[in-house]
């Protein structure tokens, strides 16, 4: 870790607002580390970055410096820079690596090798089962899933890792010491004792909508490939994927139905080259890694004797088409259903539909 002093003349850097990731880097590159830069004085920072140079000098965040030591001399609370050599390696790599990283939980955890599960949002039922059951069995042969602590498949991917008793990283868009959406919570802790929660952006930062796609080139940054189960077409997770594509990243995604809003952004990543994704044996392969026959998932269903969950199909369907495949009762057939449903084969979604479960 960088010793106190540096730690402070990190954070003075990058605190300081007007004065961006690409303007930081300017300035290390000419001065050094970021003492240097602020004992070069004002005159030689103006010849680098011009009247910002006045920012530096001017503005006075030693308060917020402090608080965000203190915060960092606690137990499973750390701040990385780019000076340490804990620093996770594969952010190296990347065009505009973060200069500082605040982490909850084991940093170490930053460096080894990773896999991005990300989605969307408003996932389906069966696309948050695919979800936790691709990153368990991912997690379980030794890969981080990595995602964005967000609602639908973010969620479930860090549920399946850390139900199968891997590694999962949350890079967040808030600062470290905000727990977002606060639905999450007890995911978030979770994450924080078993895994590690990263963000670049200073303590206290709230969710602010231009930060979420921004913290997206990190996650994608310390994964070896991106997963995508379940995205719109002009949704976050095909930014992270164009991100890990720039990276020099593998790009993998799940196909879906034809009909489902959720599948376009998938499907959208596959005509453009992303690797077809049936089975987590698929994802091993093309990564180089070992693999066992069990517990790889497919996202097809097991075939199954059930006529109702035959006639269901794997589509979300109105109940009125149900009946008139089945020749059903509706009283009957919505029976059927809960049993179903109770049996974890079955989910109900809004508009008075019906999706089969894997």
């Amino acid at each position: 870790m960088t010793d106190s002093d540096g730690l402070a003349a990190w954070l003075r850097l990058t605190l300081i607002p007007g004065i961006g990731g690409e303007t930081q880097r300017k300035l290390l590159a000419a001065f050094g580390l970021p003492e240097a830069v602020f004992a070069a004085g004002r005159l030689a920072v103006r010849s680098v970055i011009g009247e910002r140079a006045d920012l530096l000098f001017d503005f006075d965040p030693s308060a917020t410096v402090d608080h965000s030591i203190a915060w960092a001399s606690m137990p499973g609370q750390h701040i990385l820079t780019l000076a340490d050599a804990g620093y996770p390696p594969a952010l190296l790599e990347i065009a505009d690596p973060p200069n500082v990283l605040y982490v909850r939980g084991n940093p170490d955890l930053l460096r080894h090798r990773g896999l991005a599960v990300v989605g969307s949002r408003n996932a389906t039922p069966q696309g948050v089962q695919t979800a936790e059951s691709f990153a368990g069995a991912l997690a379980g042969r030794g890969l981080s899933i990595i995602s964005g602590l967000a609602l639908g498949i973010d969620a479930a991917a860090h549920r399946g890792a850390l139900a199968a008793g891997g590694i999962t990283i949350a890079v967040i868009g808030t600062g470290a010491d905000r727990l977002y959406p606060a639905r999450n919570r007890d995911l978030a802790l979770a994450i924080a004792e078993h895994g590690a929660i990263v963000s670049e952006f200073p303590l206290g930062t709230p969710a602010i909508a231009a930060n979420f796609p921004r913290r997206n080139r990190i996650i994608s940054g310390l994964s070896r490939g991106v997963l995508v189960v379940e995205a719109a077409p002009e949704s976050g997770s095909l930014i992270t994927a164009r991100l890990a594509a720039e990276q020099g990243r593998e790009v993998f995604a799940i196909p879906g139905s034809i009909h489902s809003p959720v599948a376009r952004g998938c499907h959208k990543l596959i005509k453009q080259g992303a690797k077809l994704v049936e089975t987590a044996r698929d994802v091993l392969e093309e990564l180089g890694e070992p693999e066992e026959s069990a517990m790889l998932p497919s996202q097809a269903a097991a075939a199954n004797d059930n006529p109702l969950l035959a006639a269901l199909g794997h589509d979300p369907c109105g109940l009125d088409d149900l009946i008139e495949r089945t020749g059903l009762a509706t009283d009957h057939l919505l029976g059927e259903l809960l049993a179903l449903e109770l049996a974890g084969q079955v989910a109900t979604l809004p508009g008075n539909r019906y999706q089969r479960l894997a």
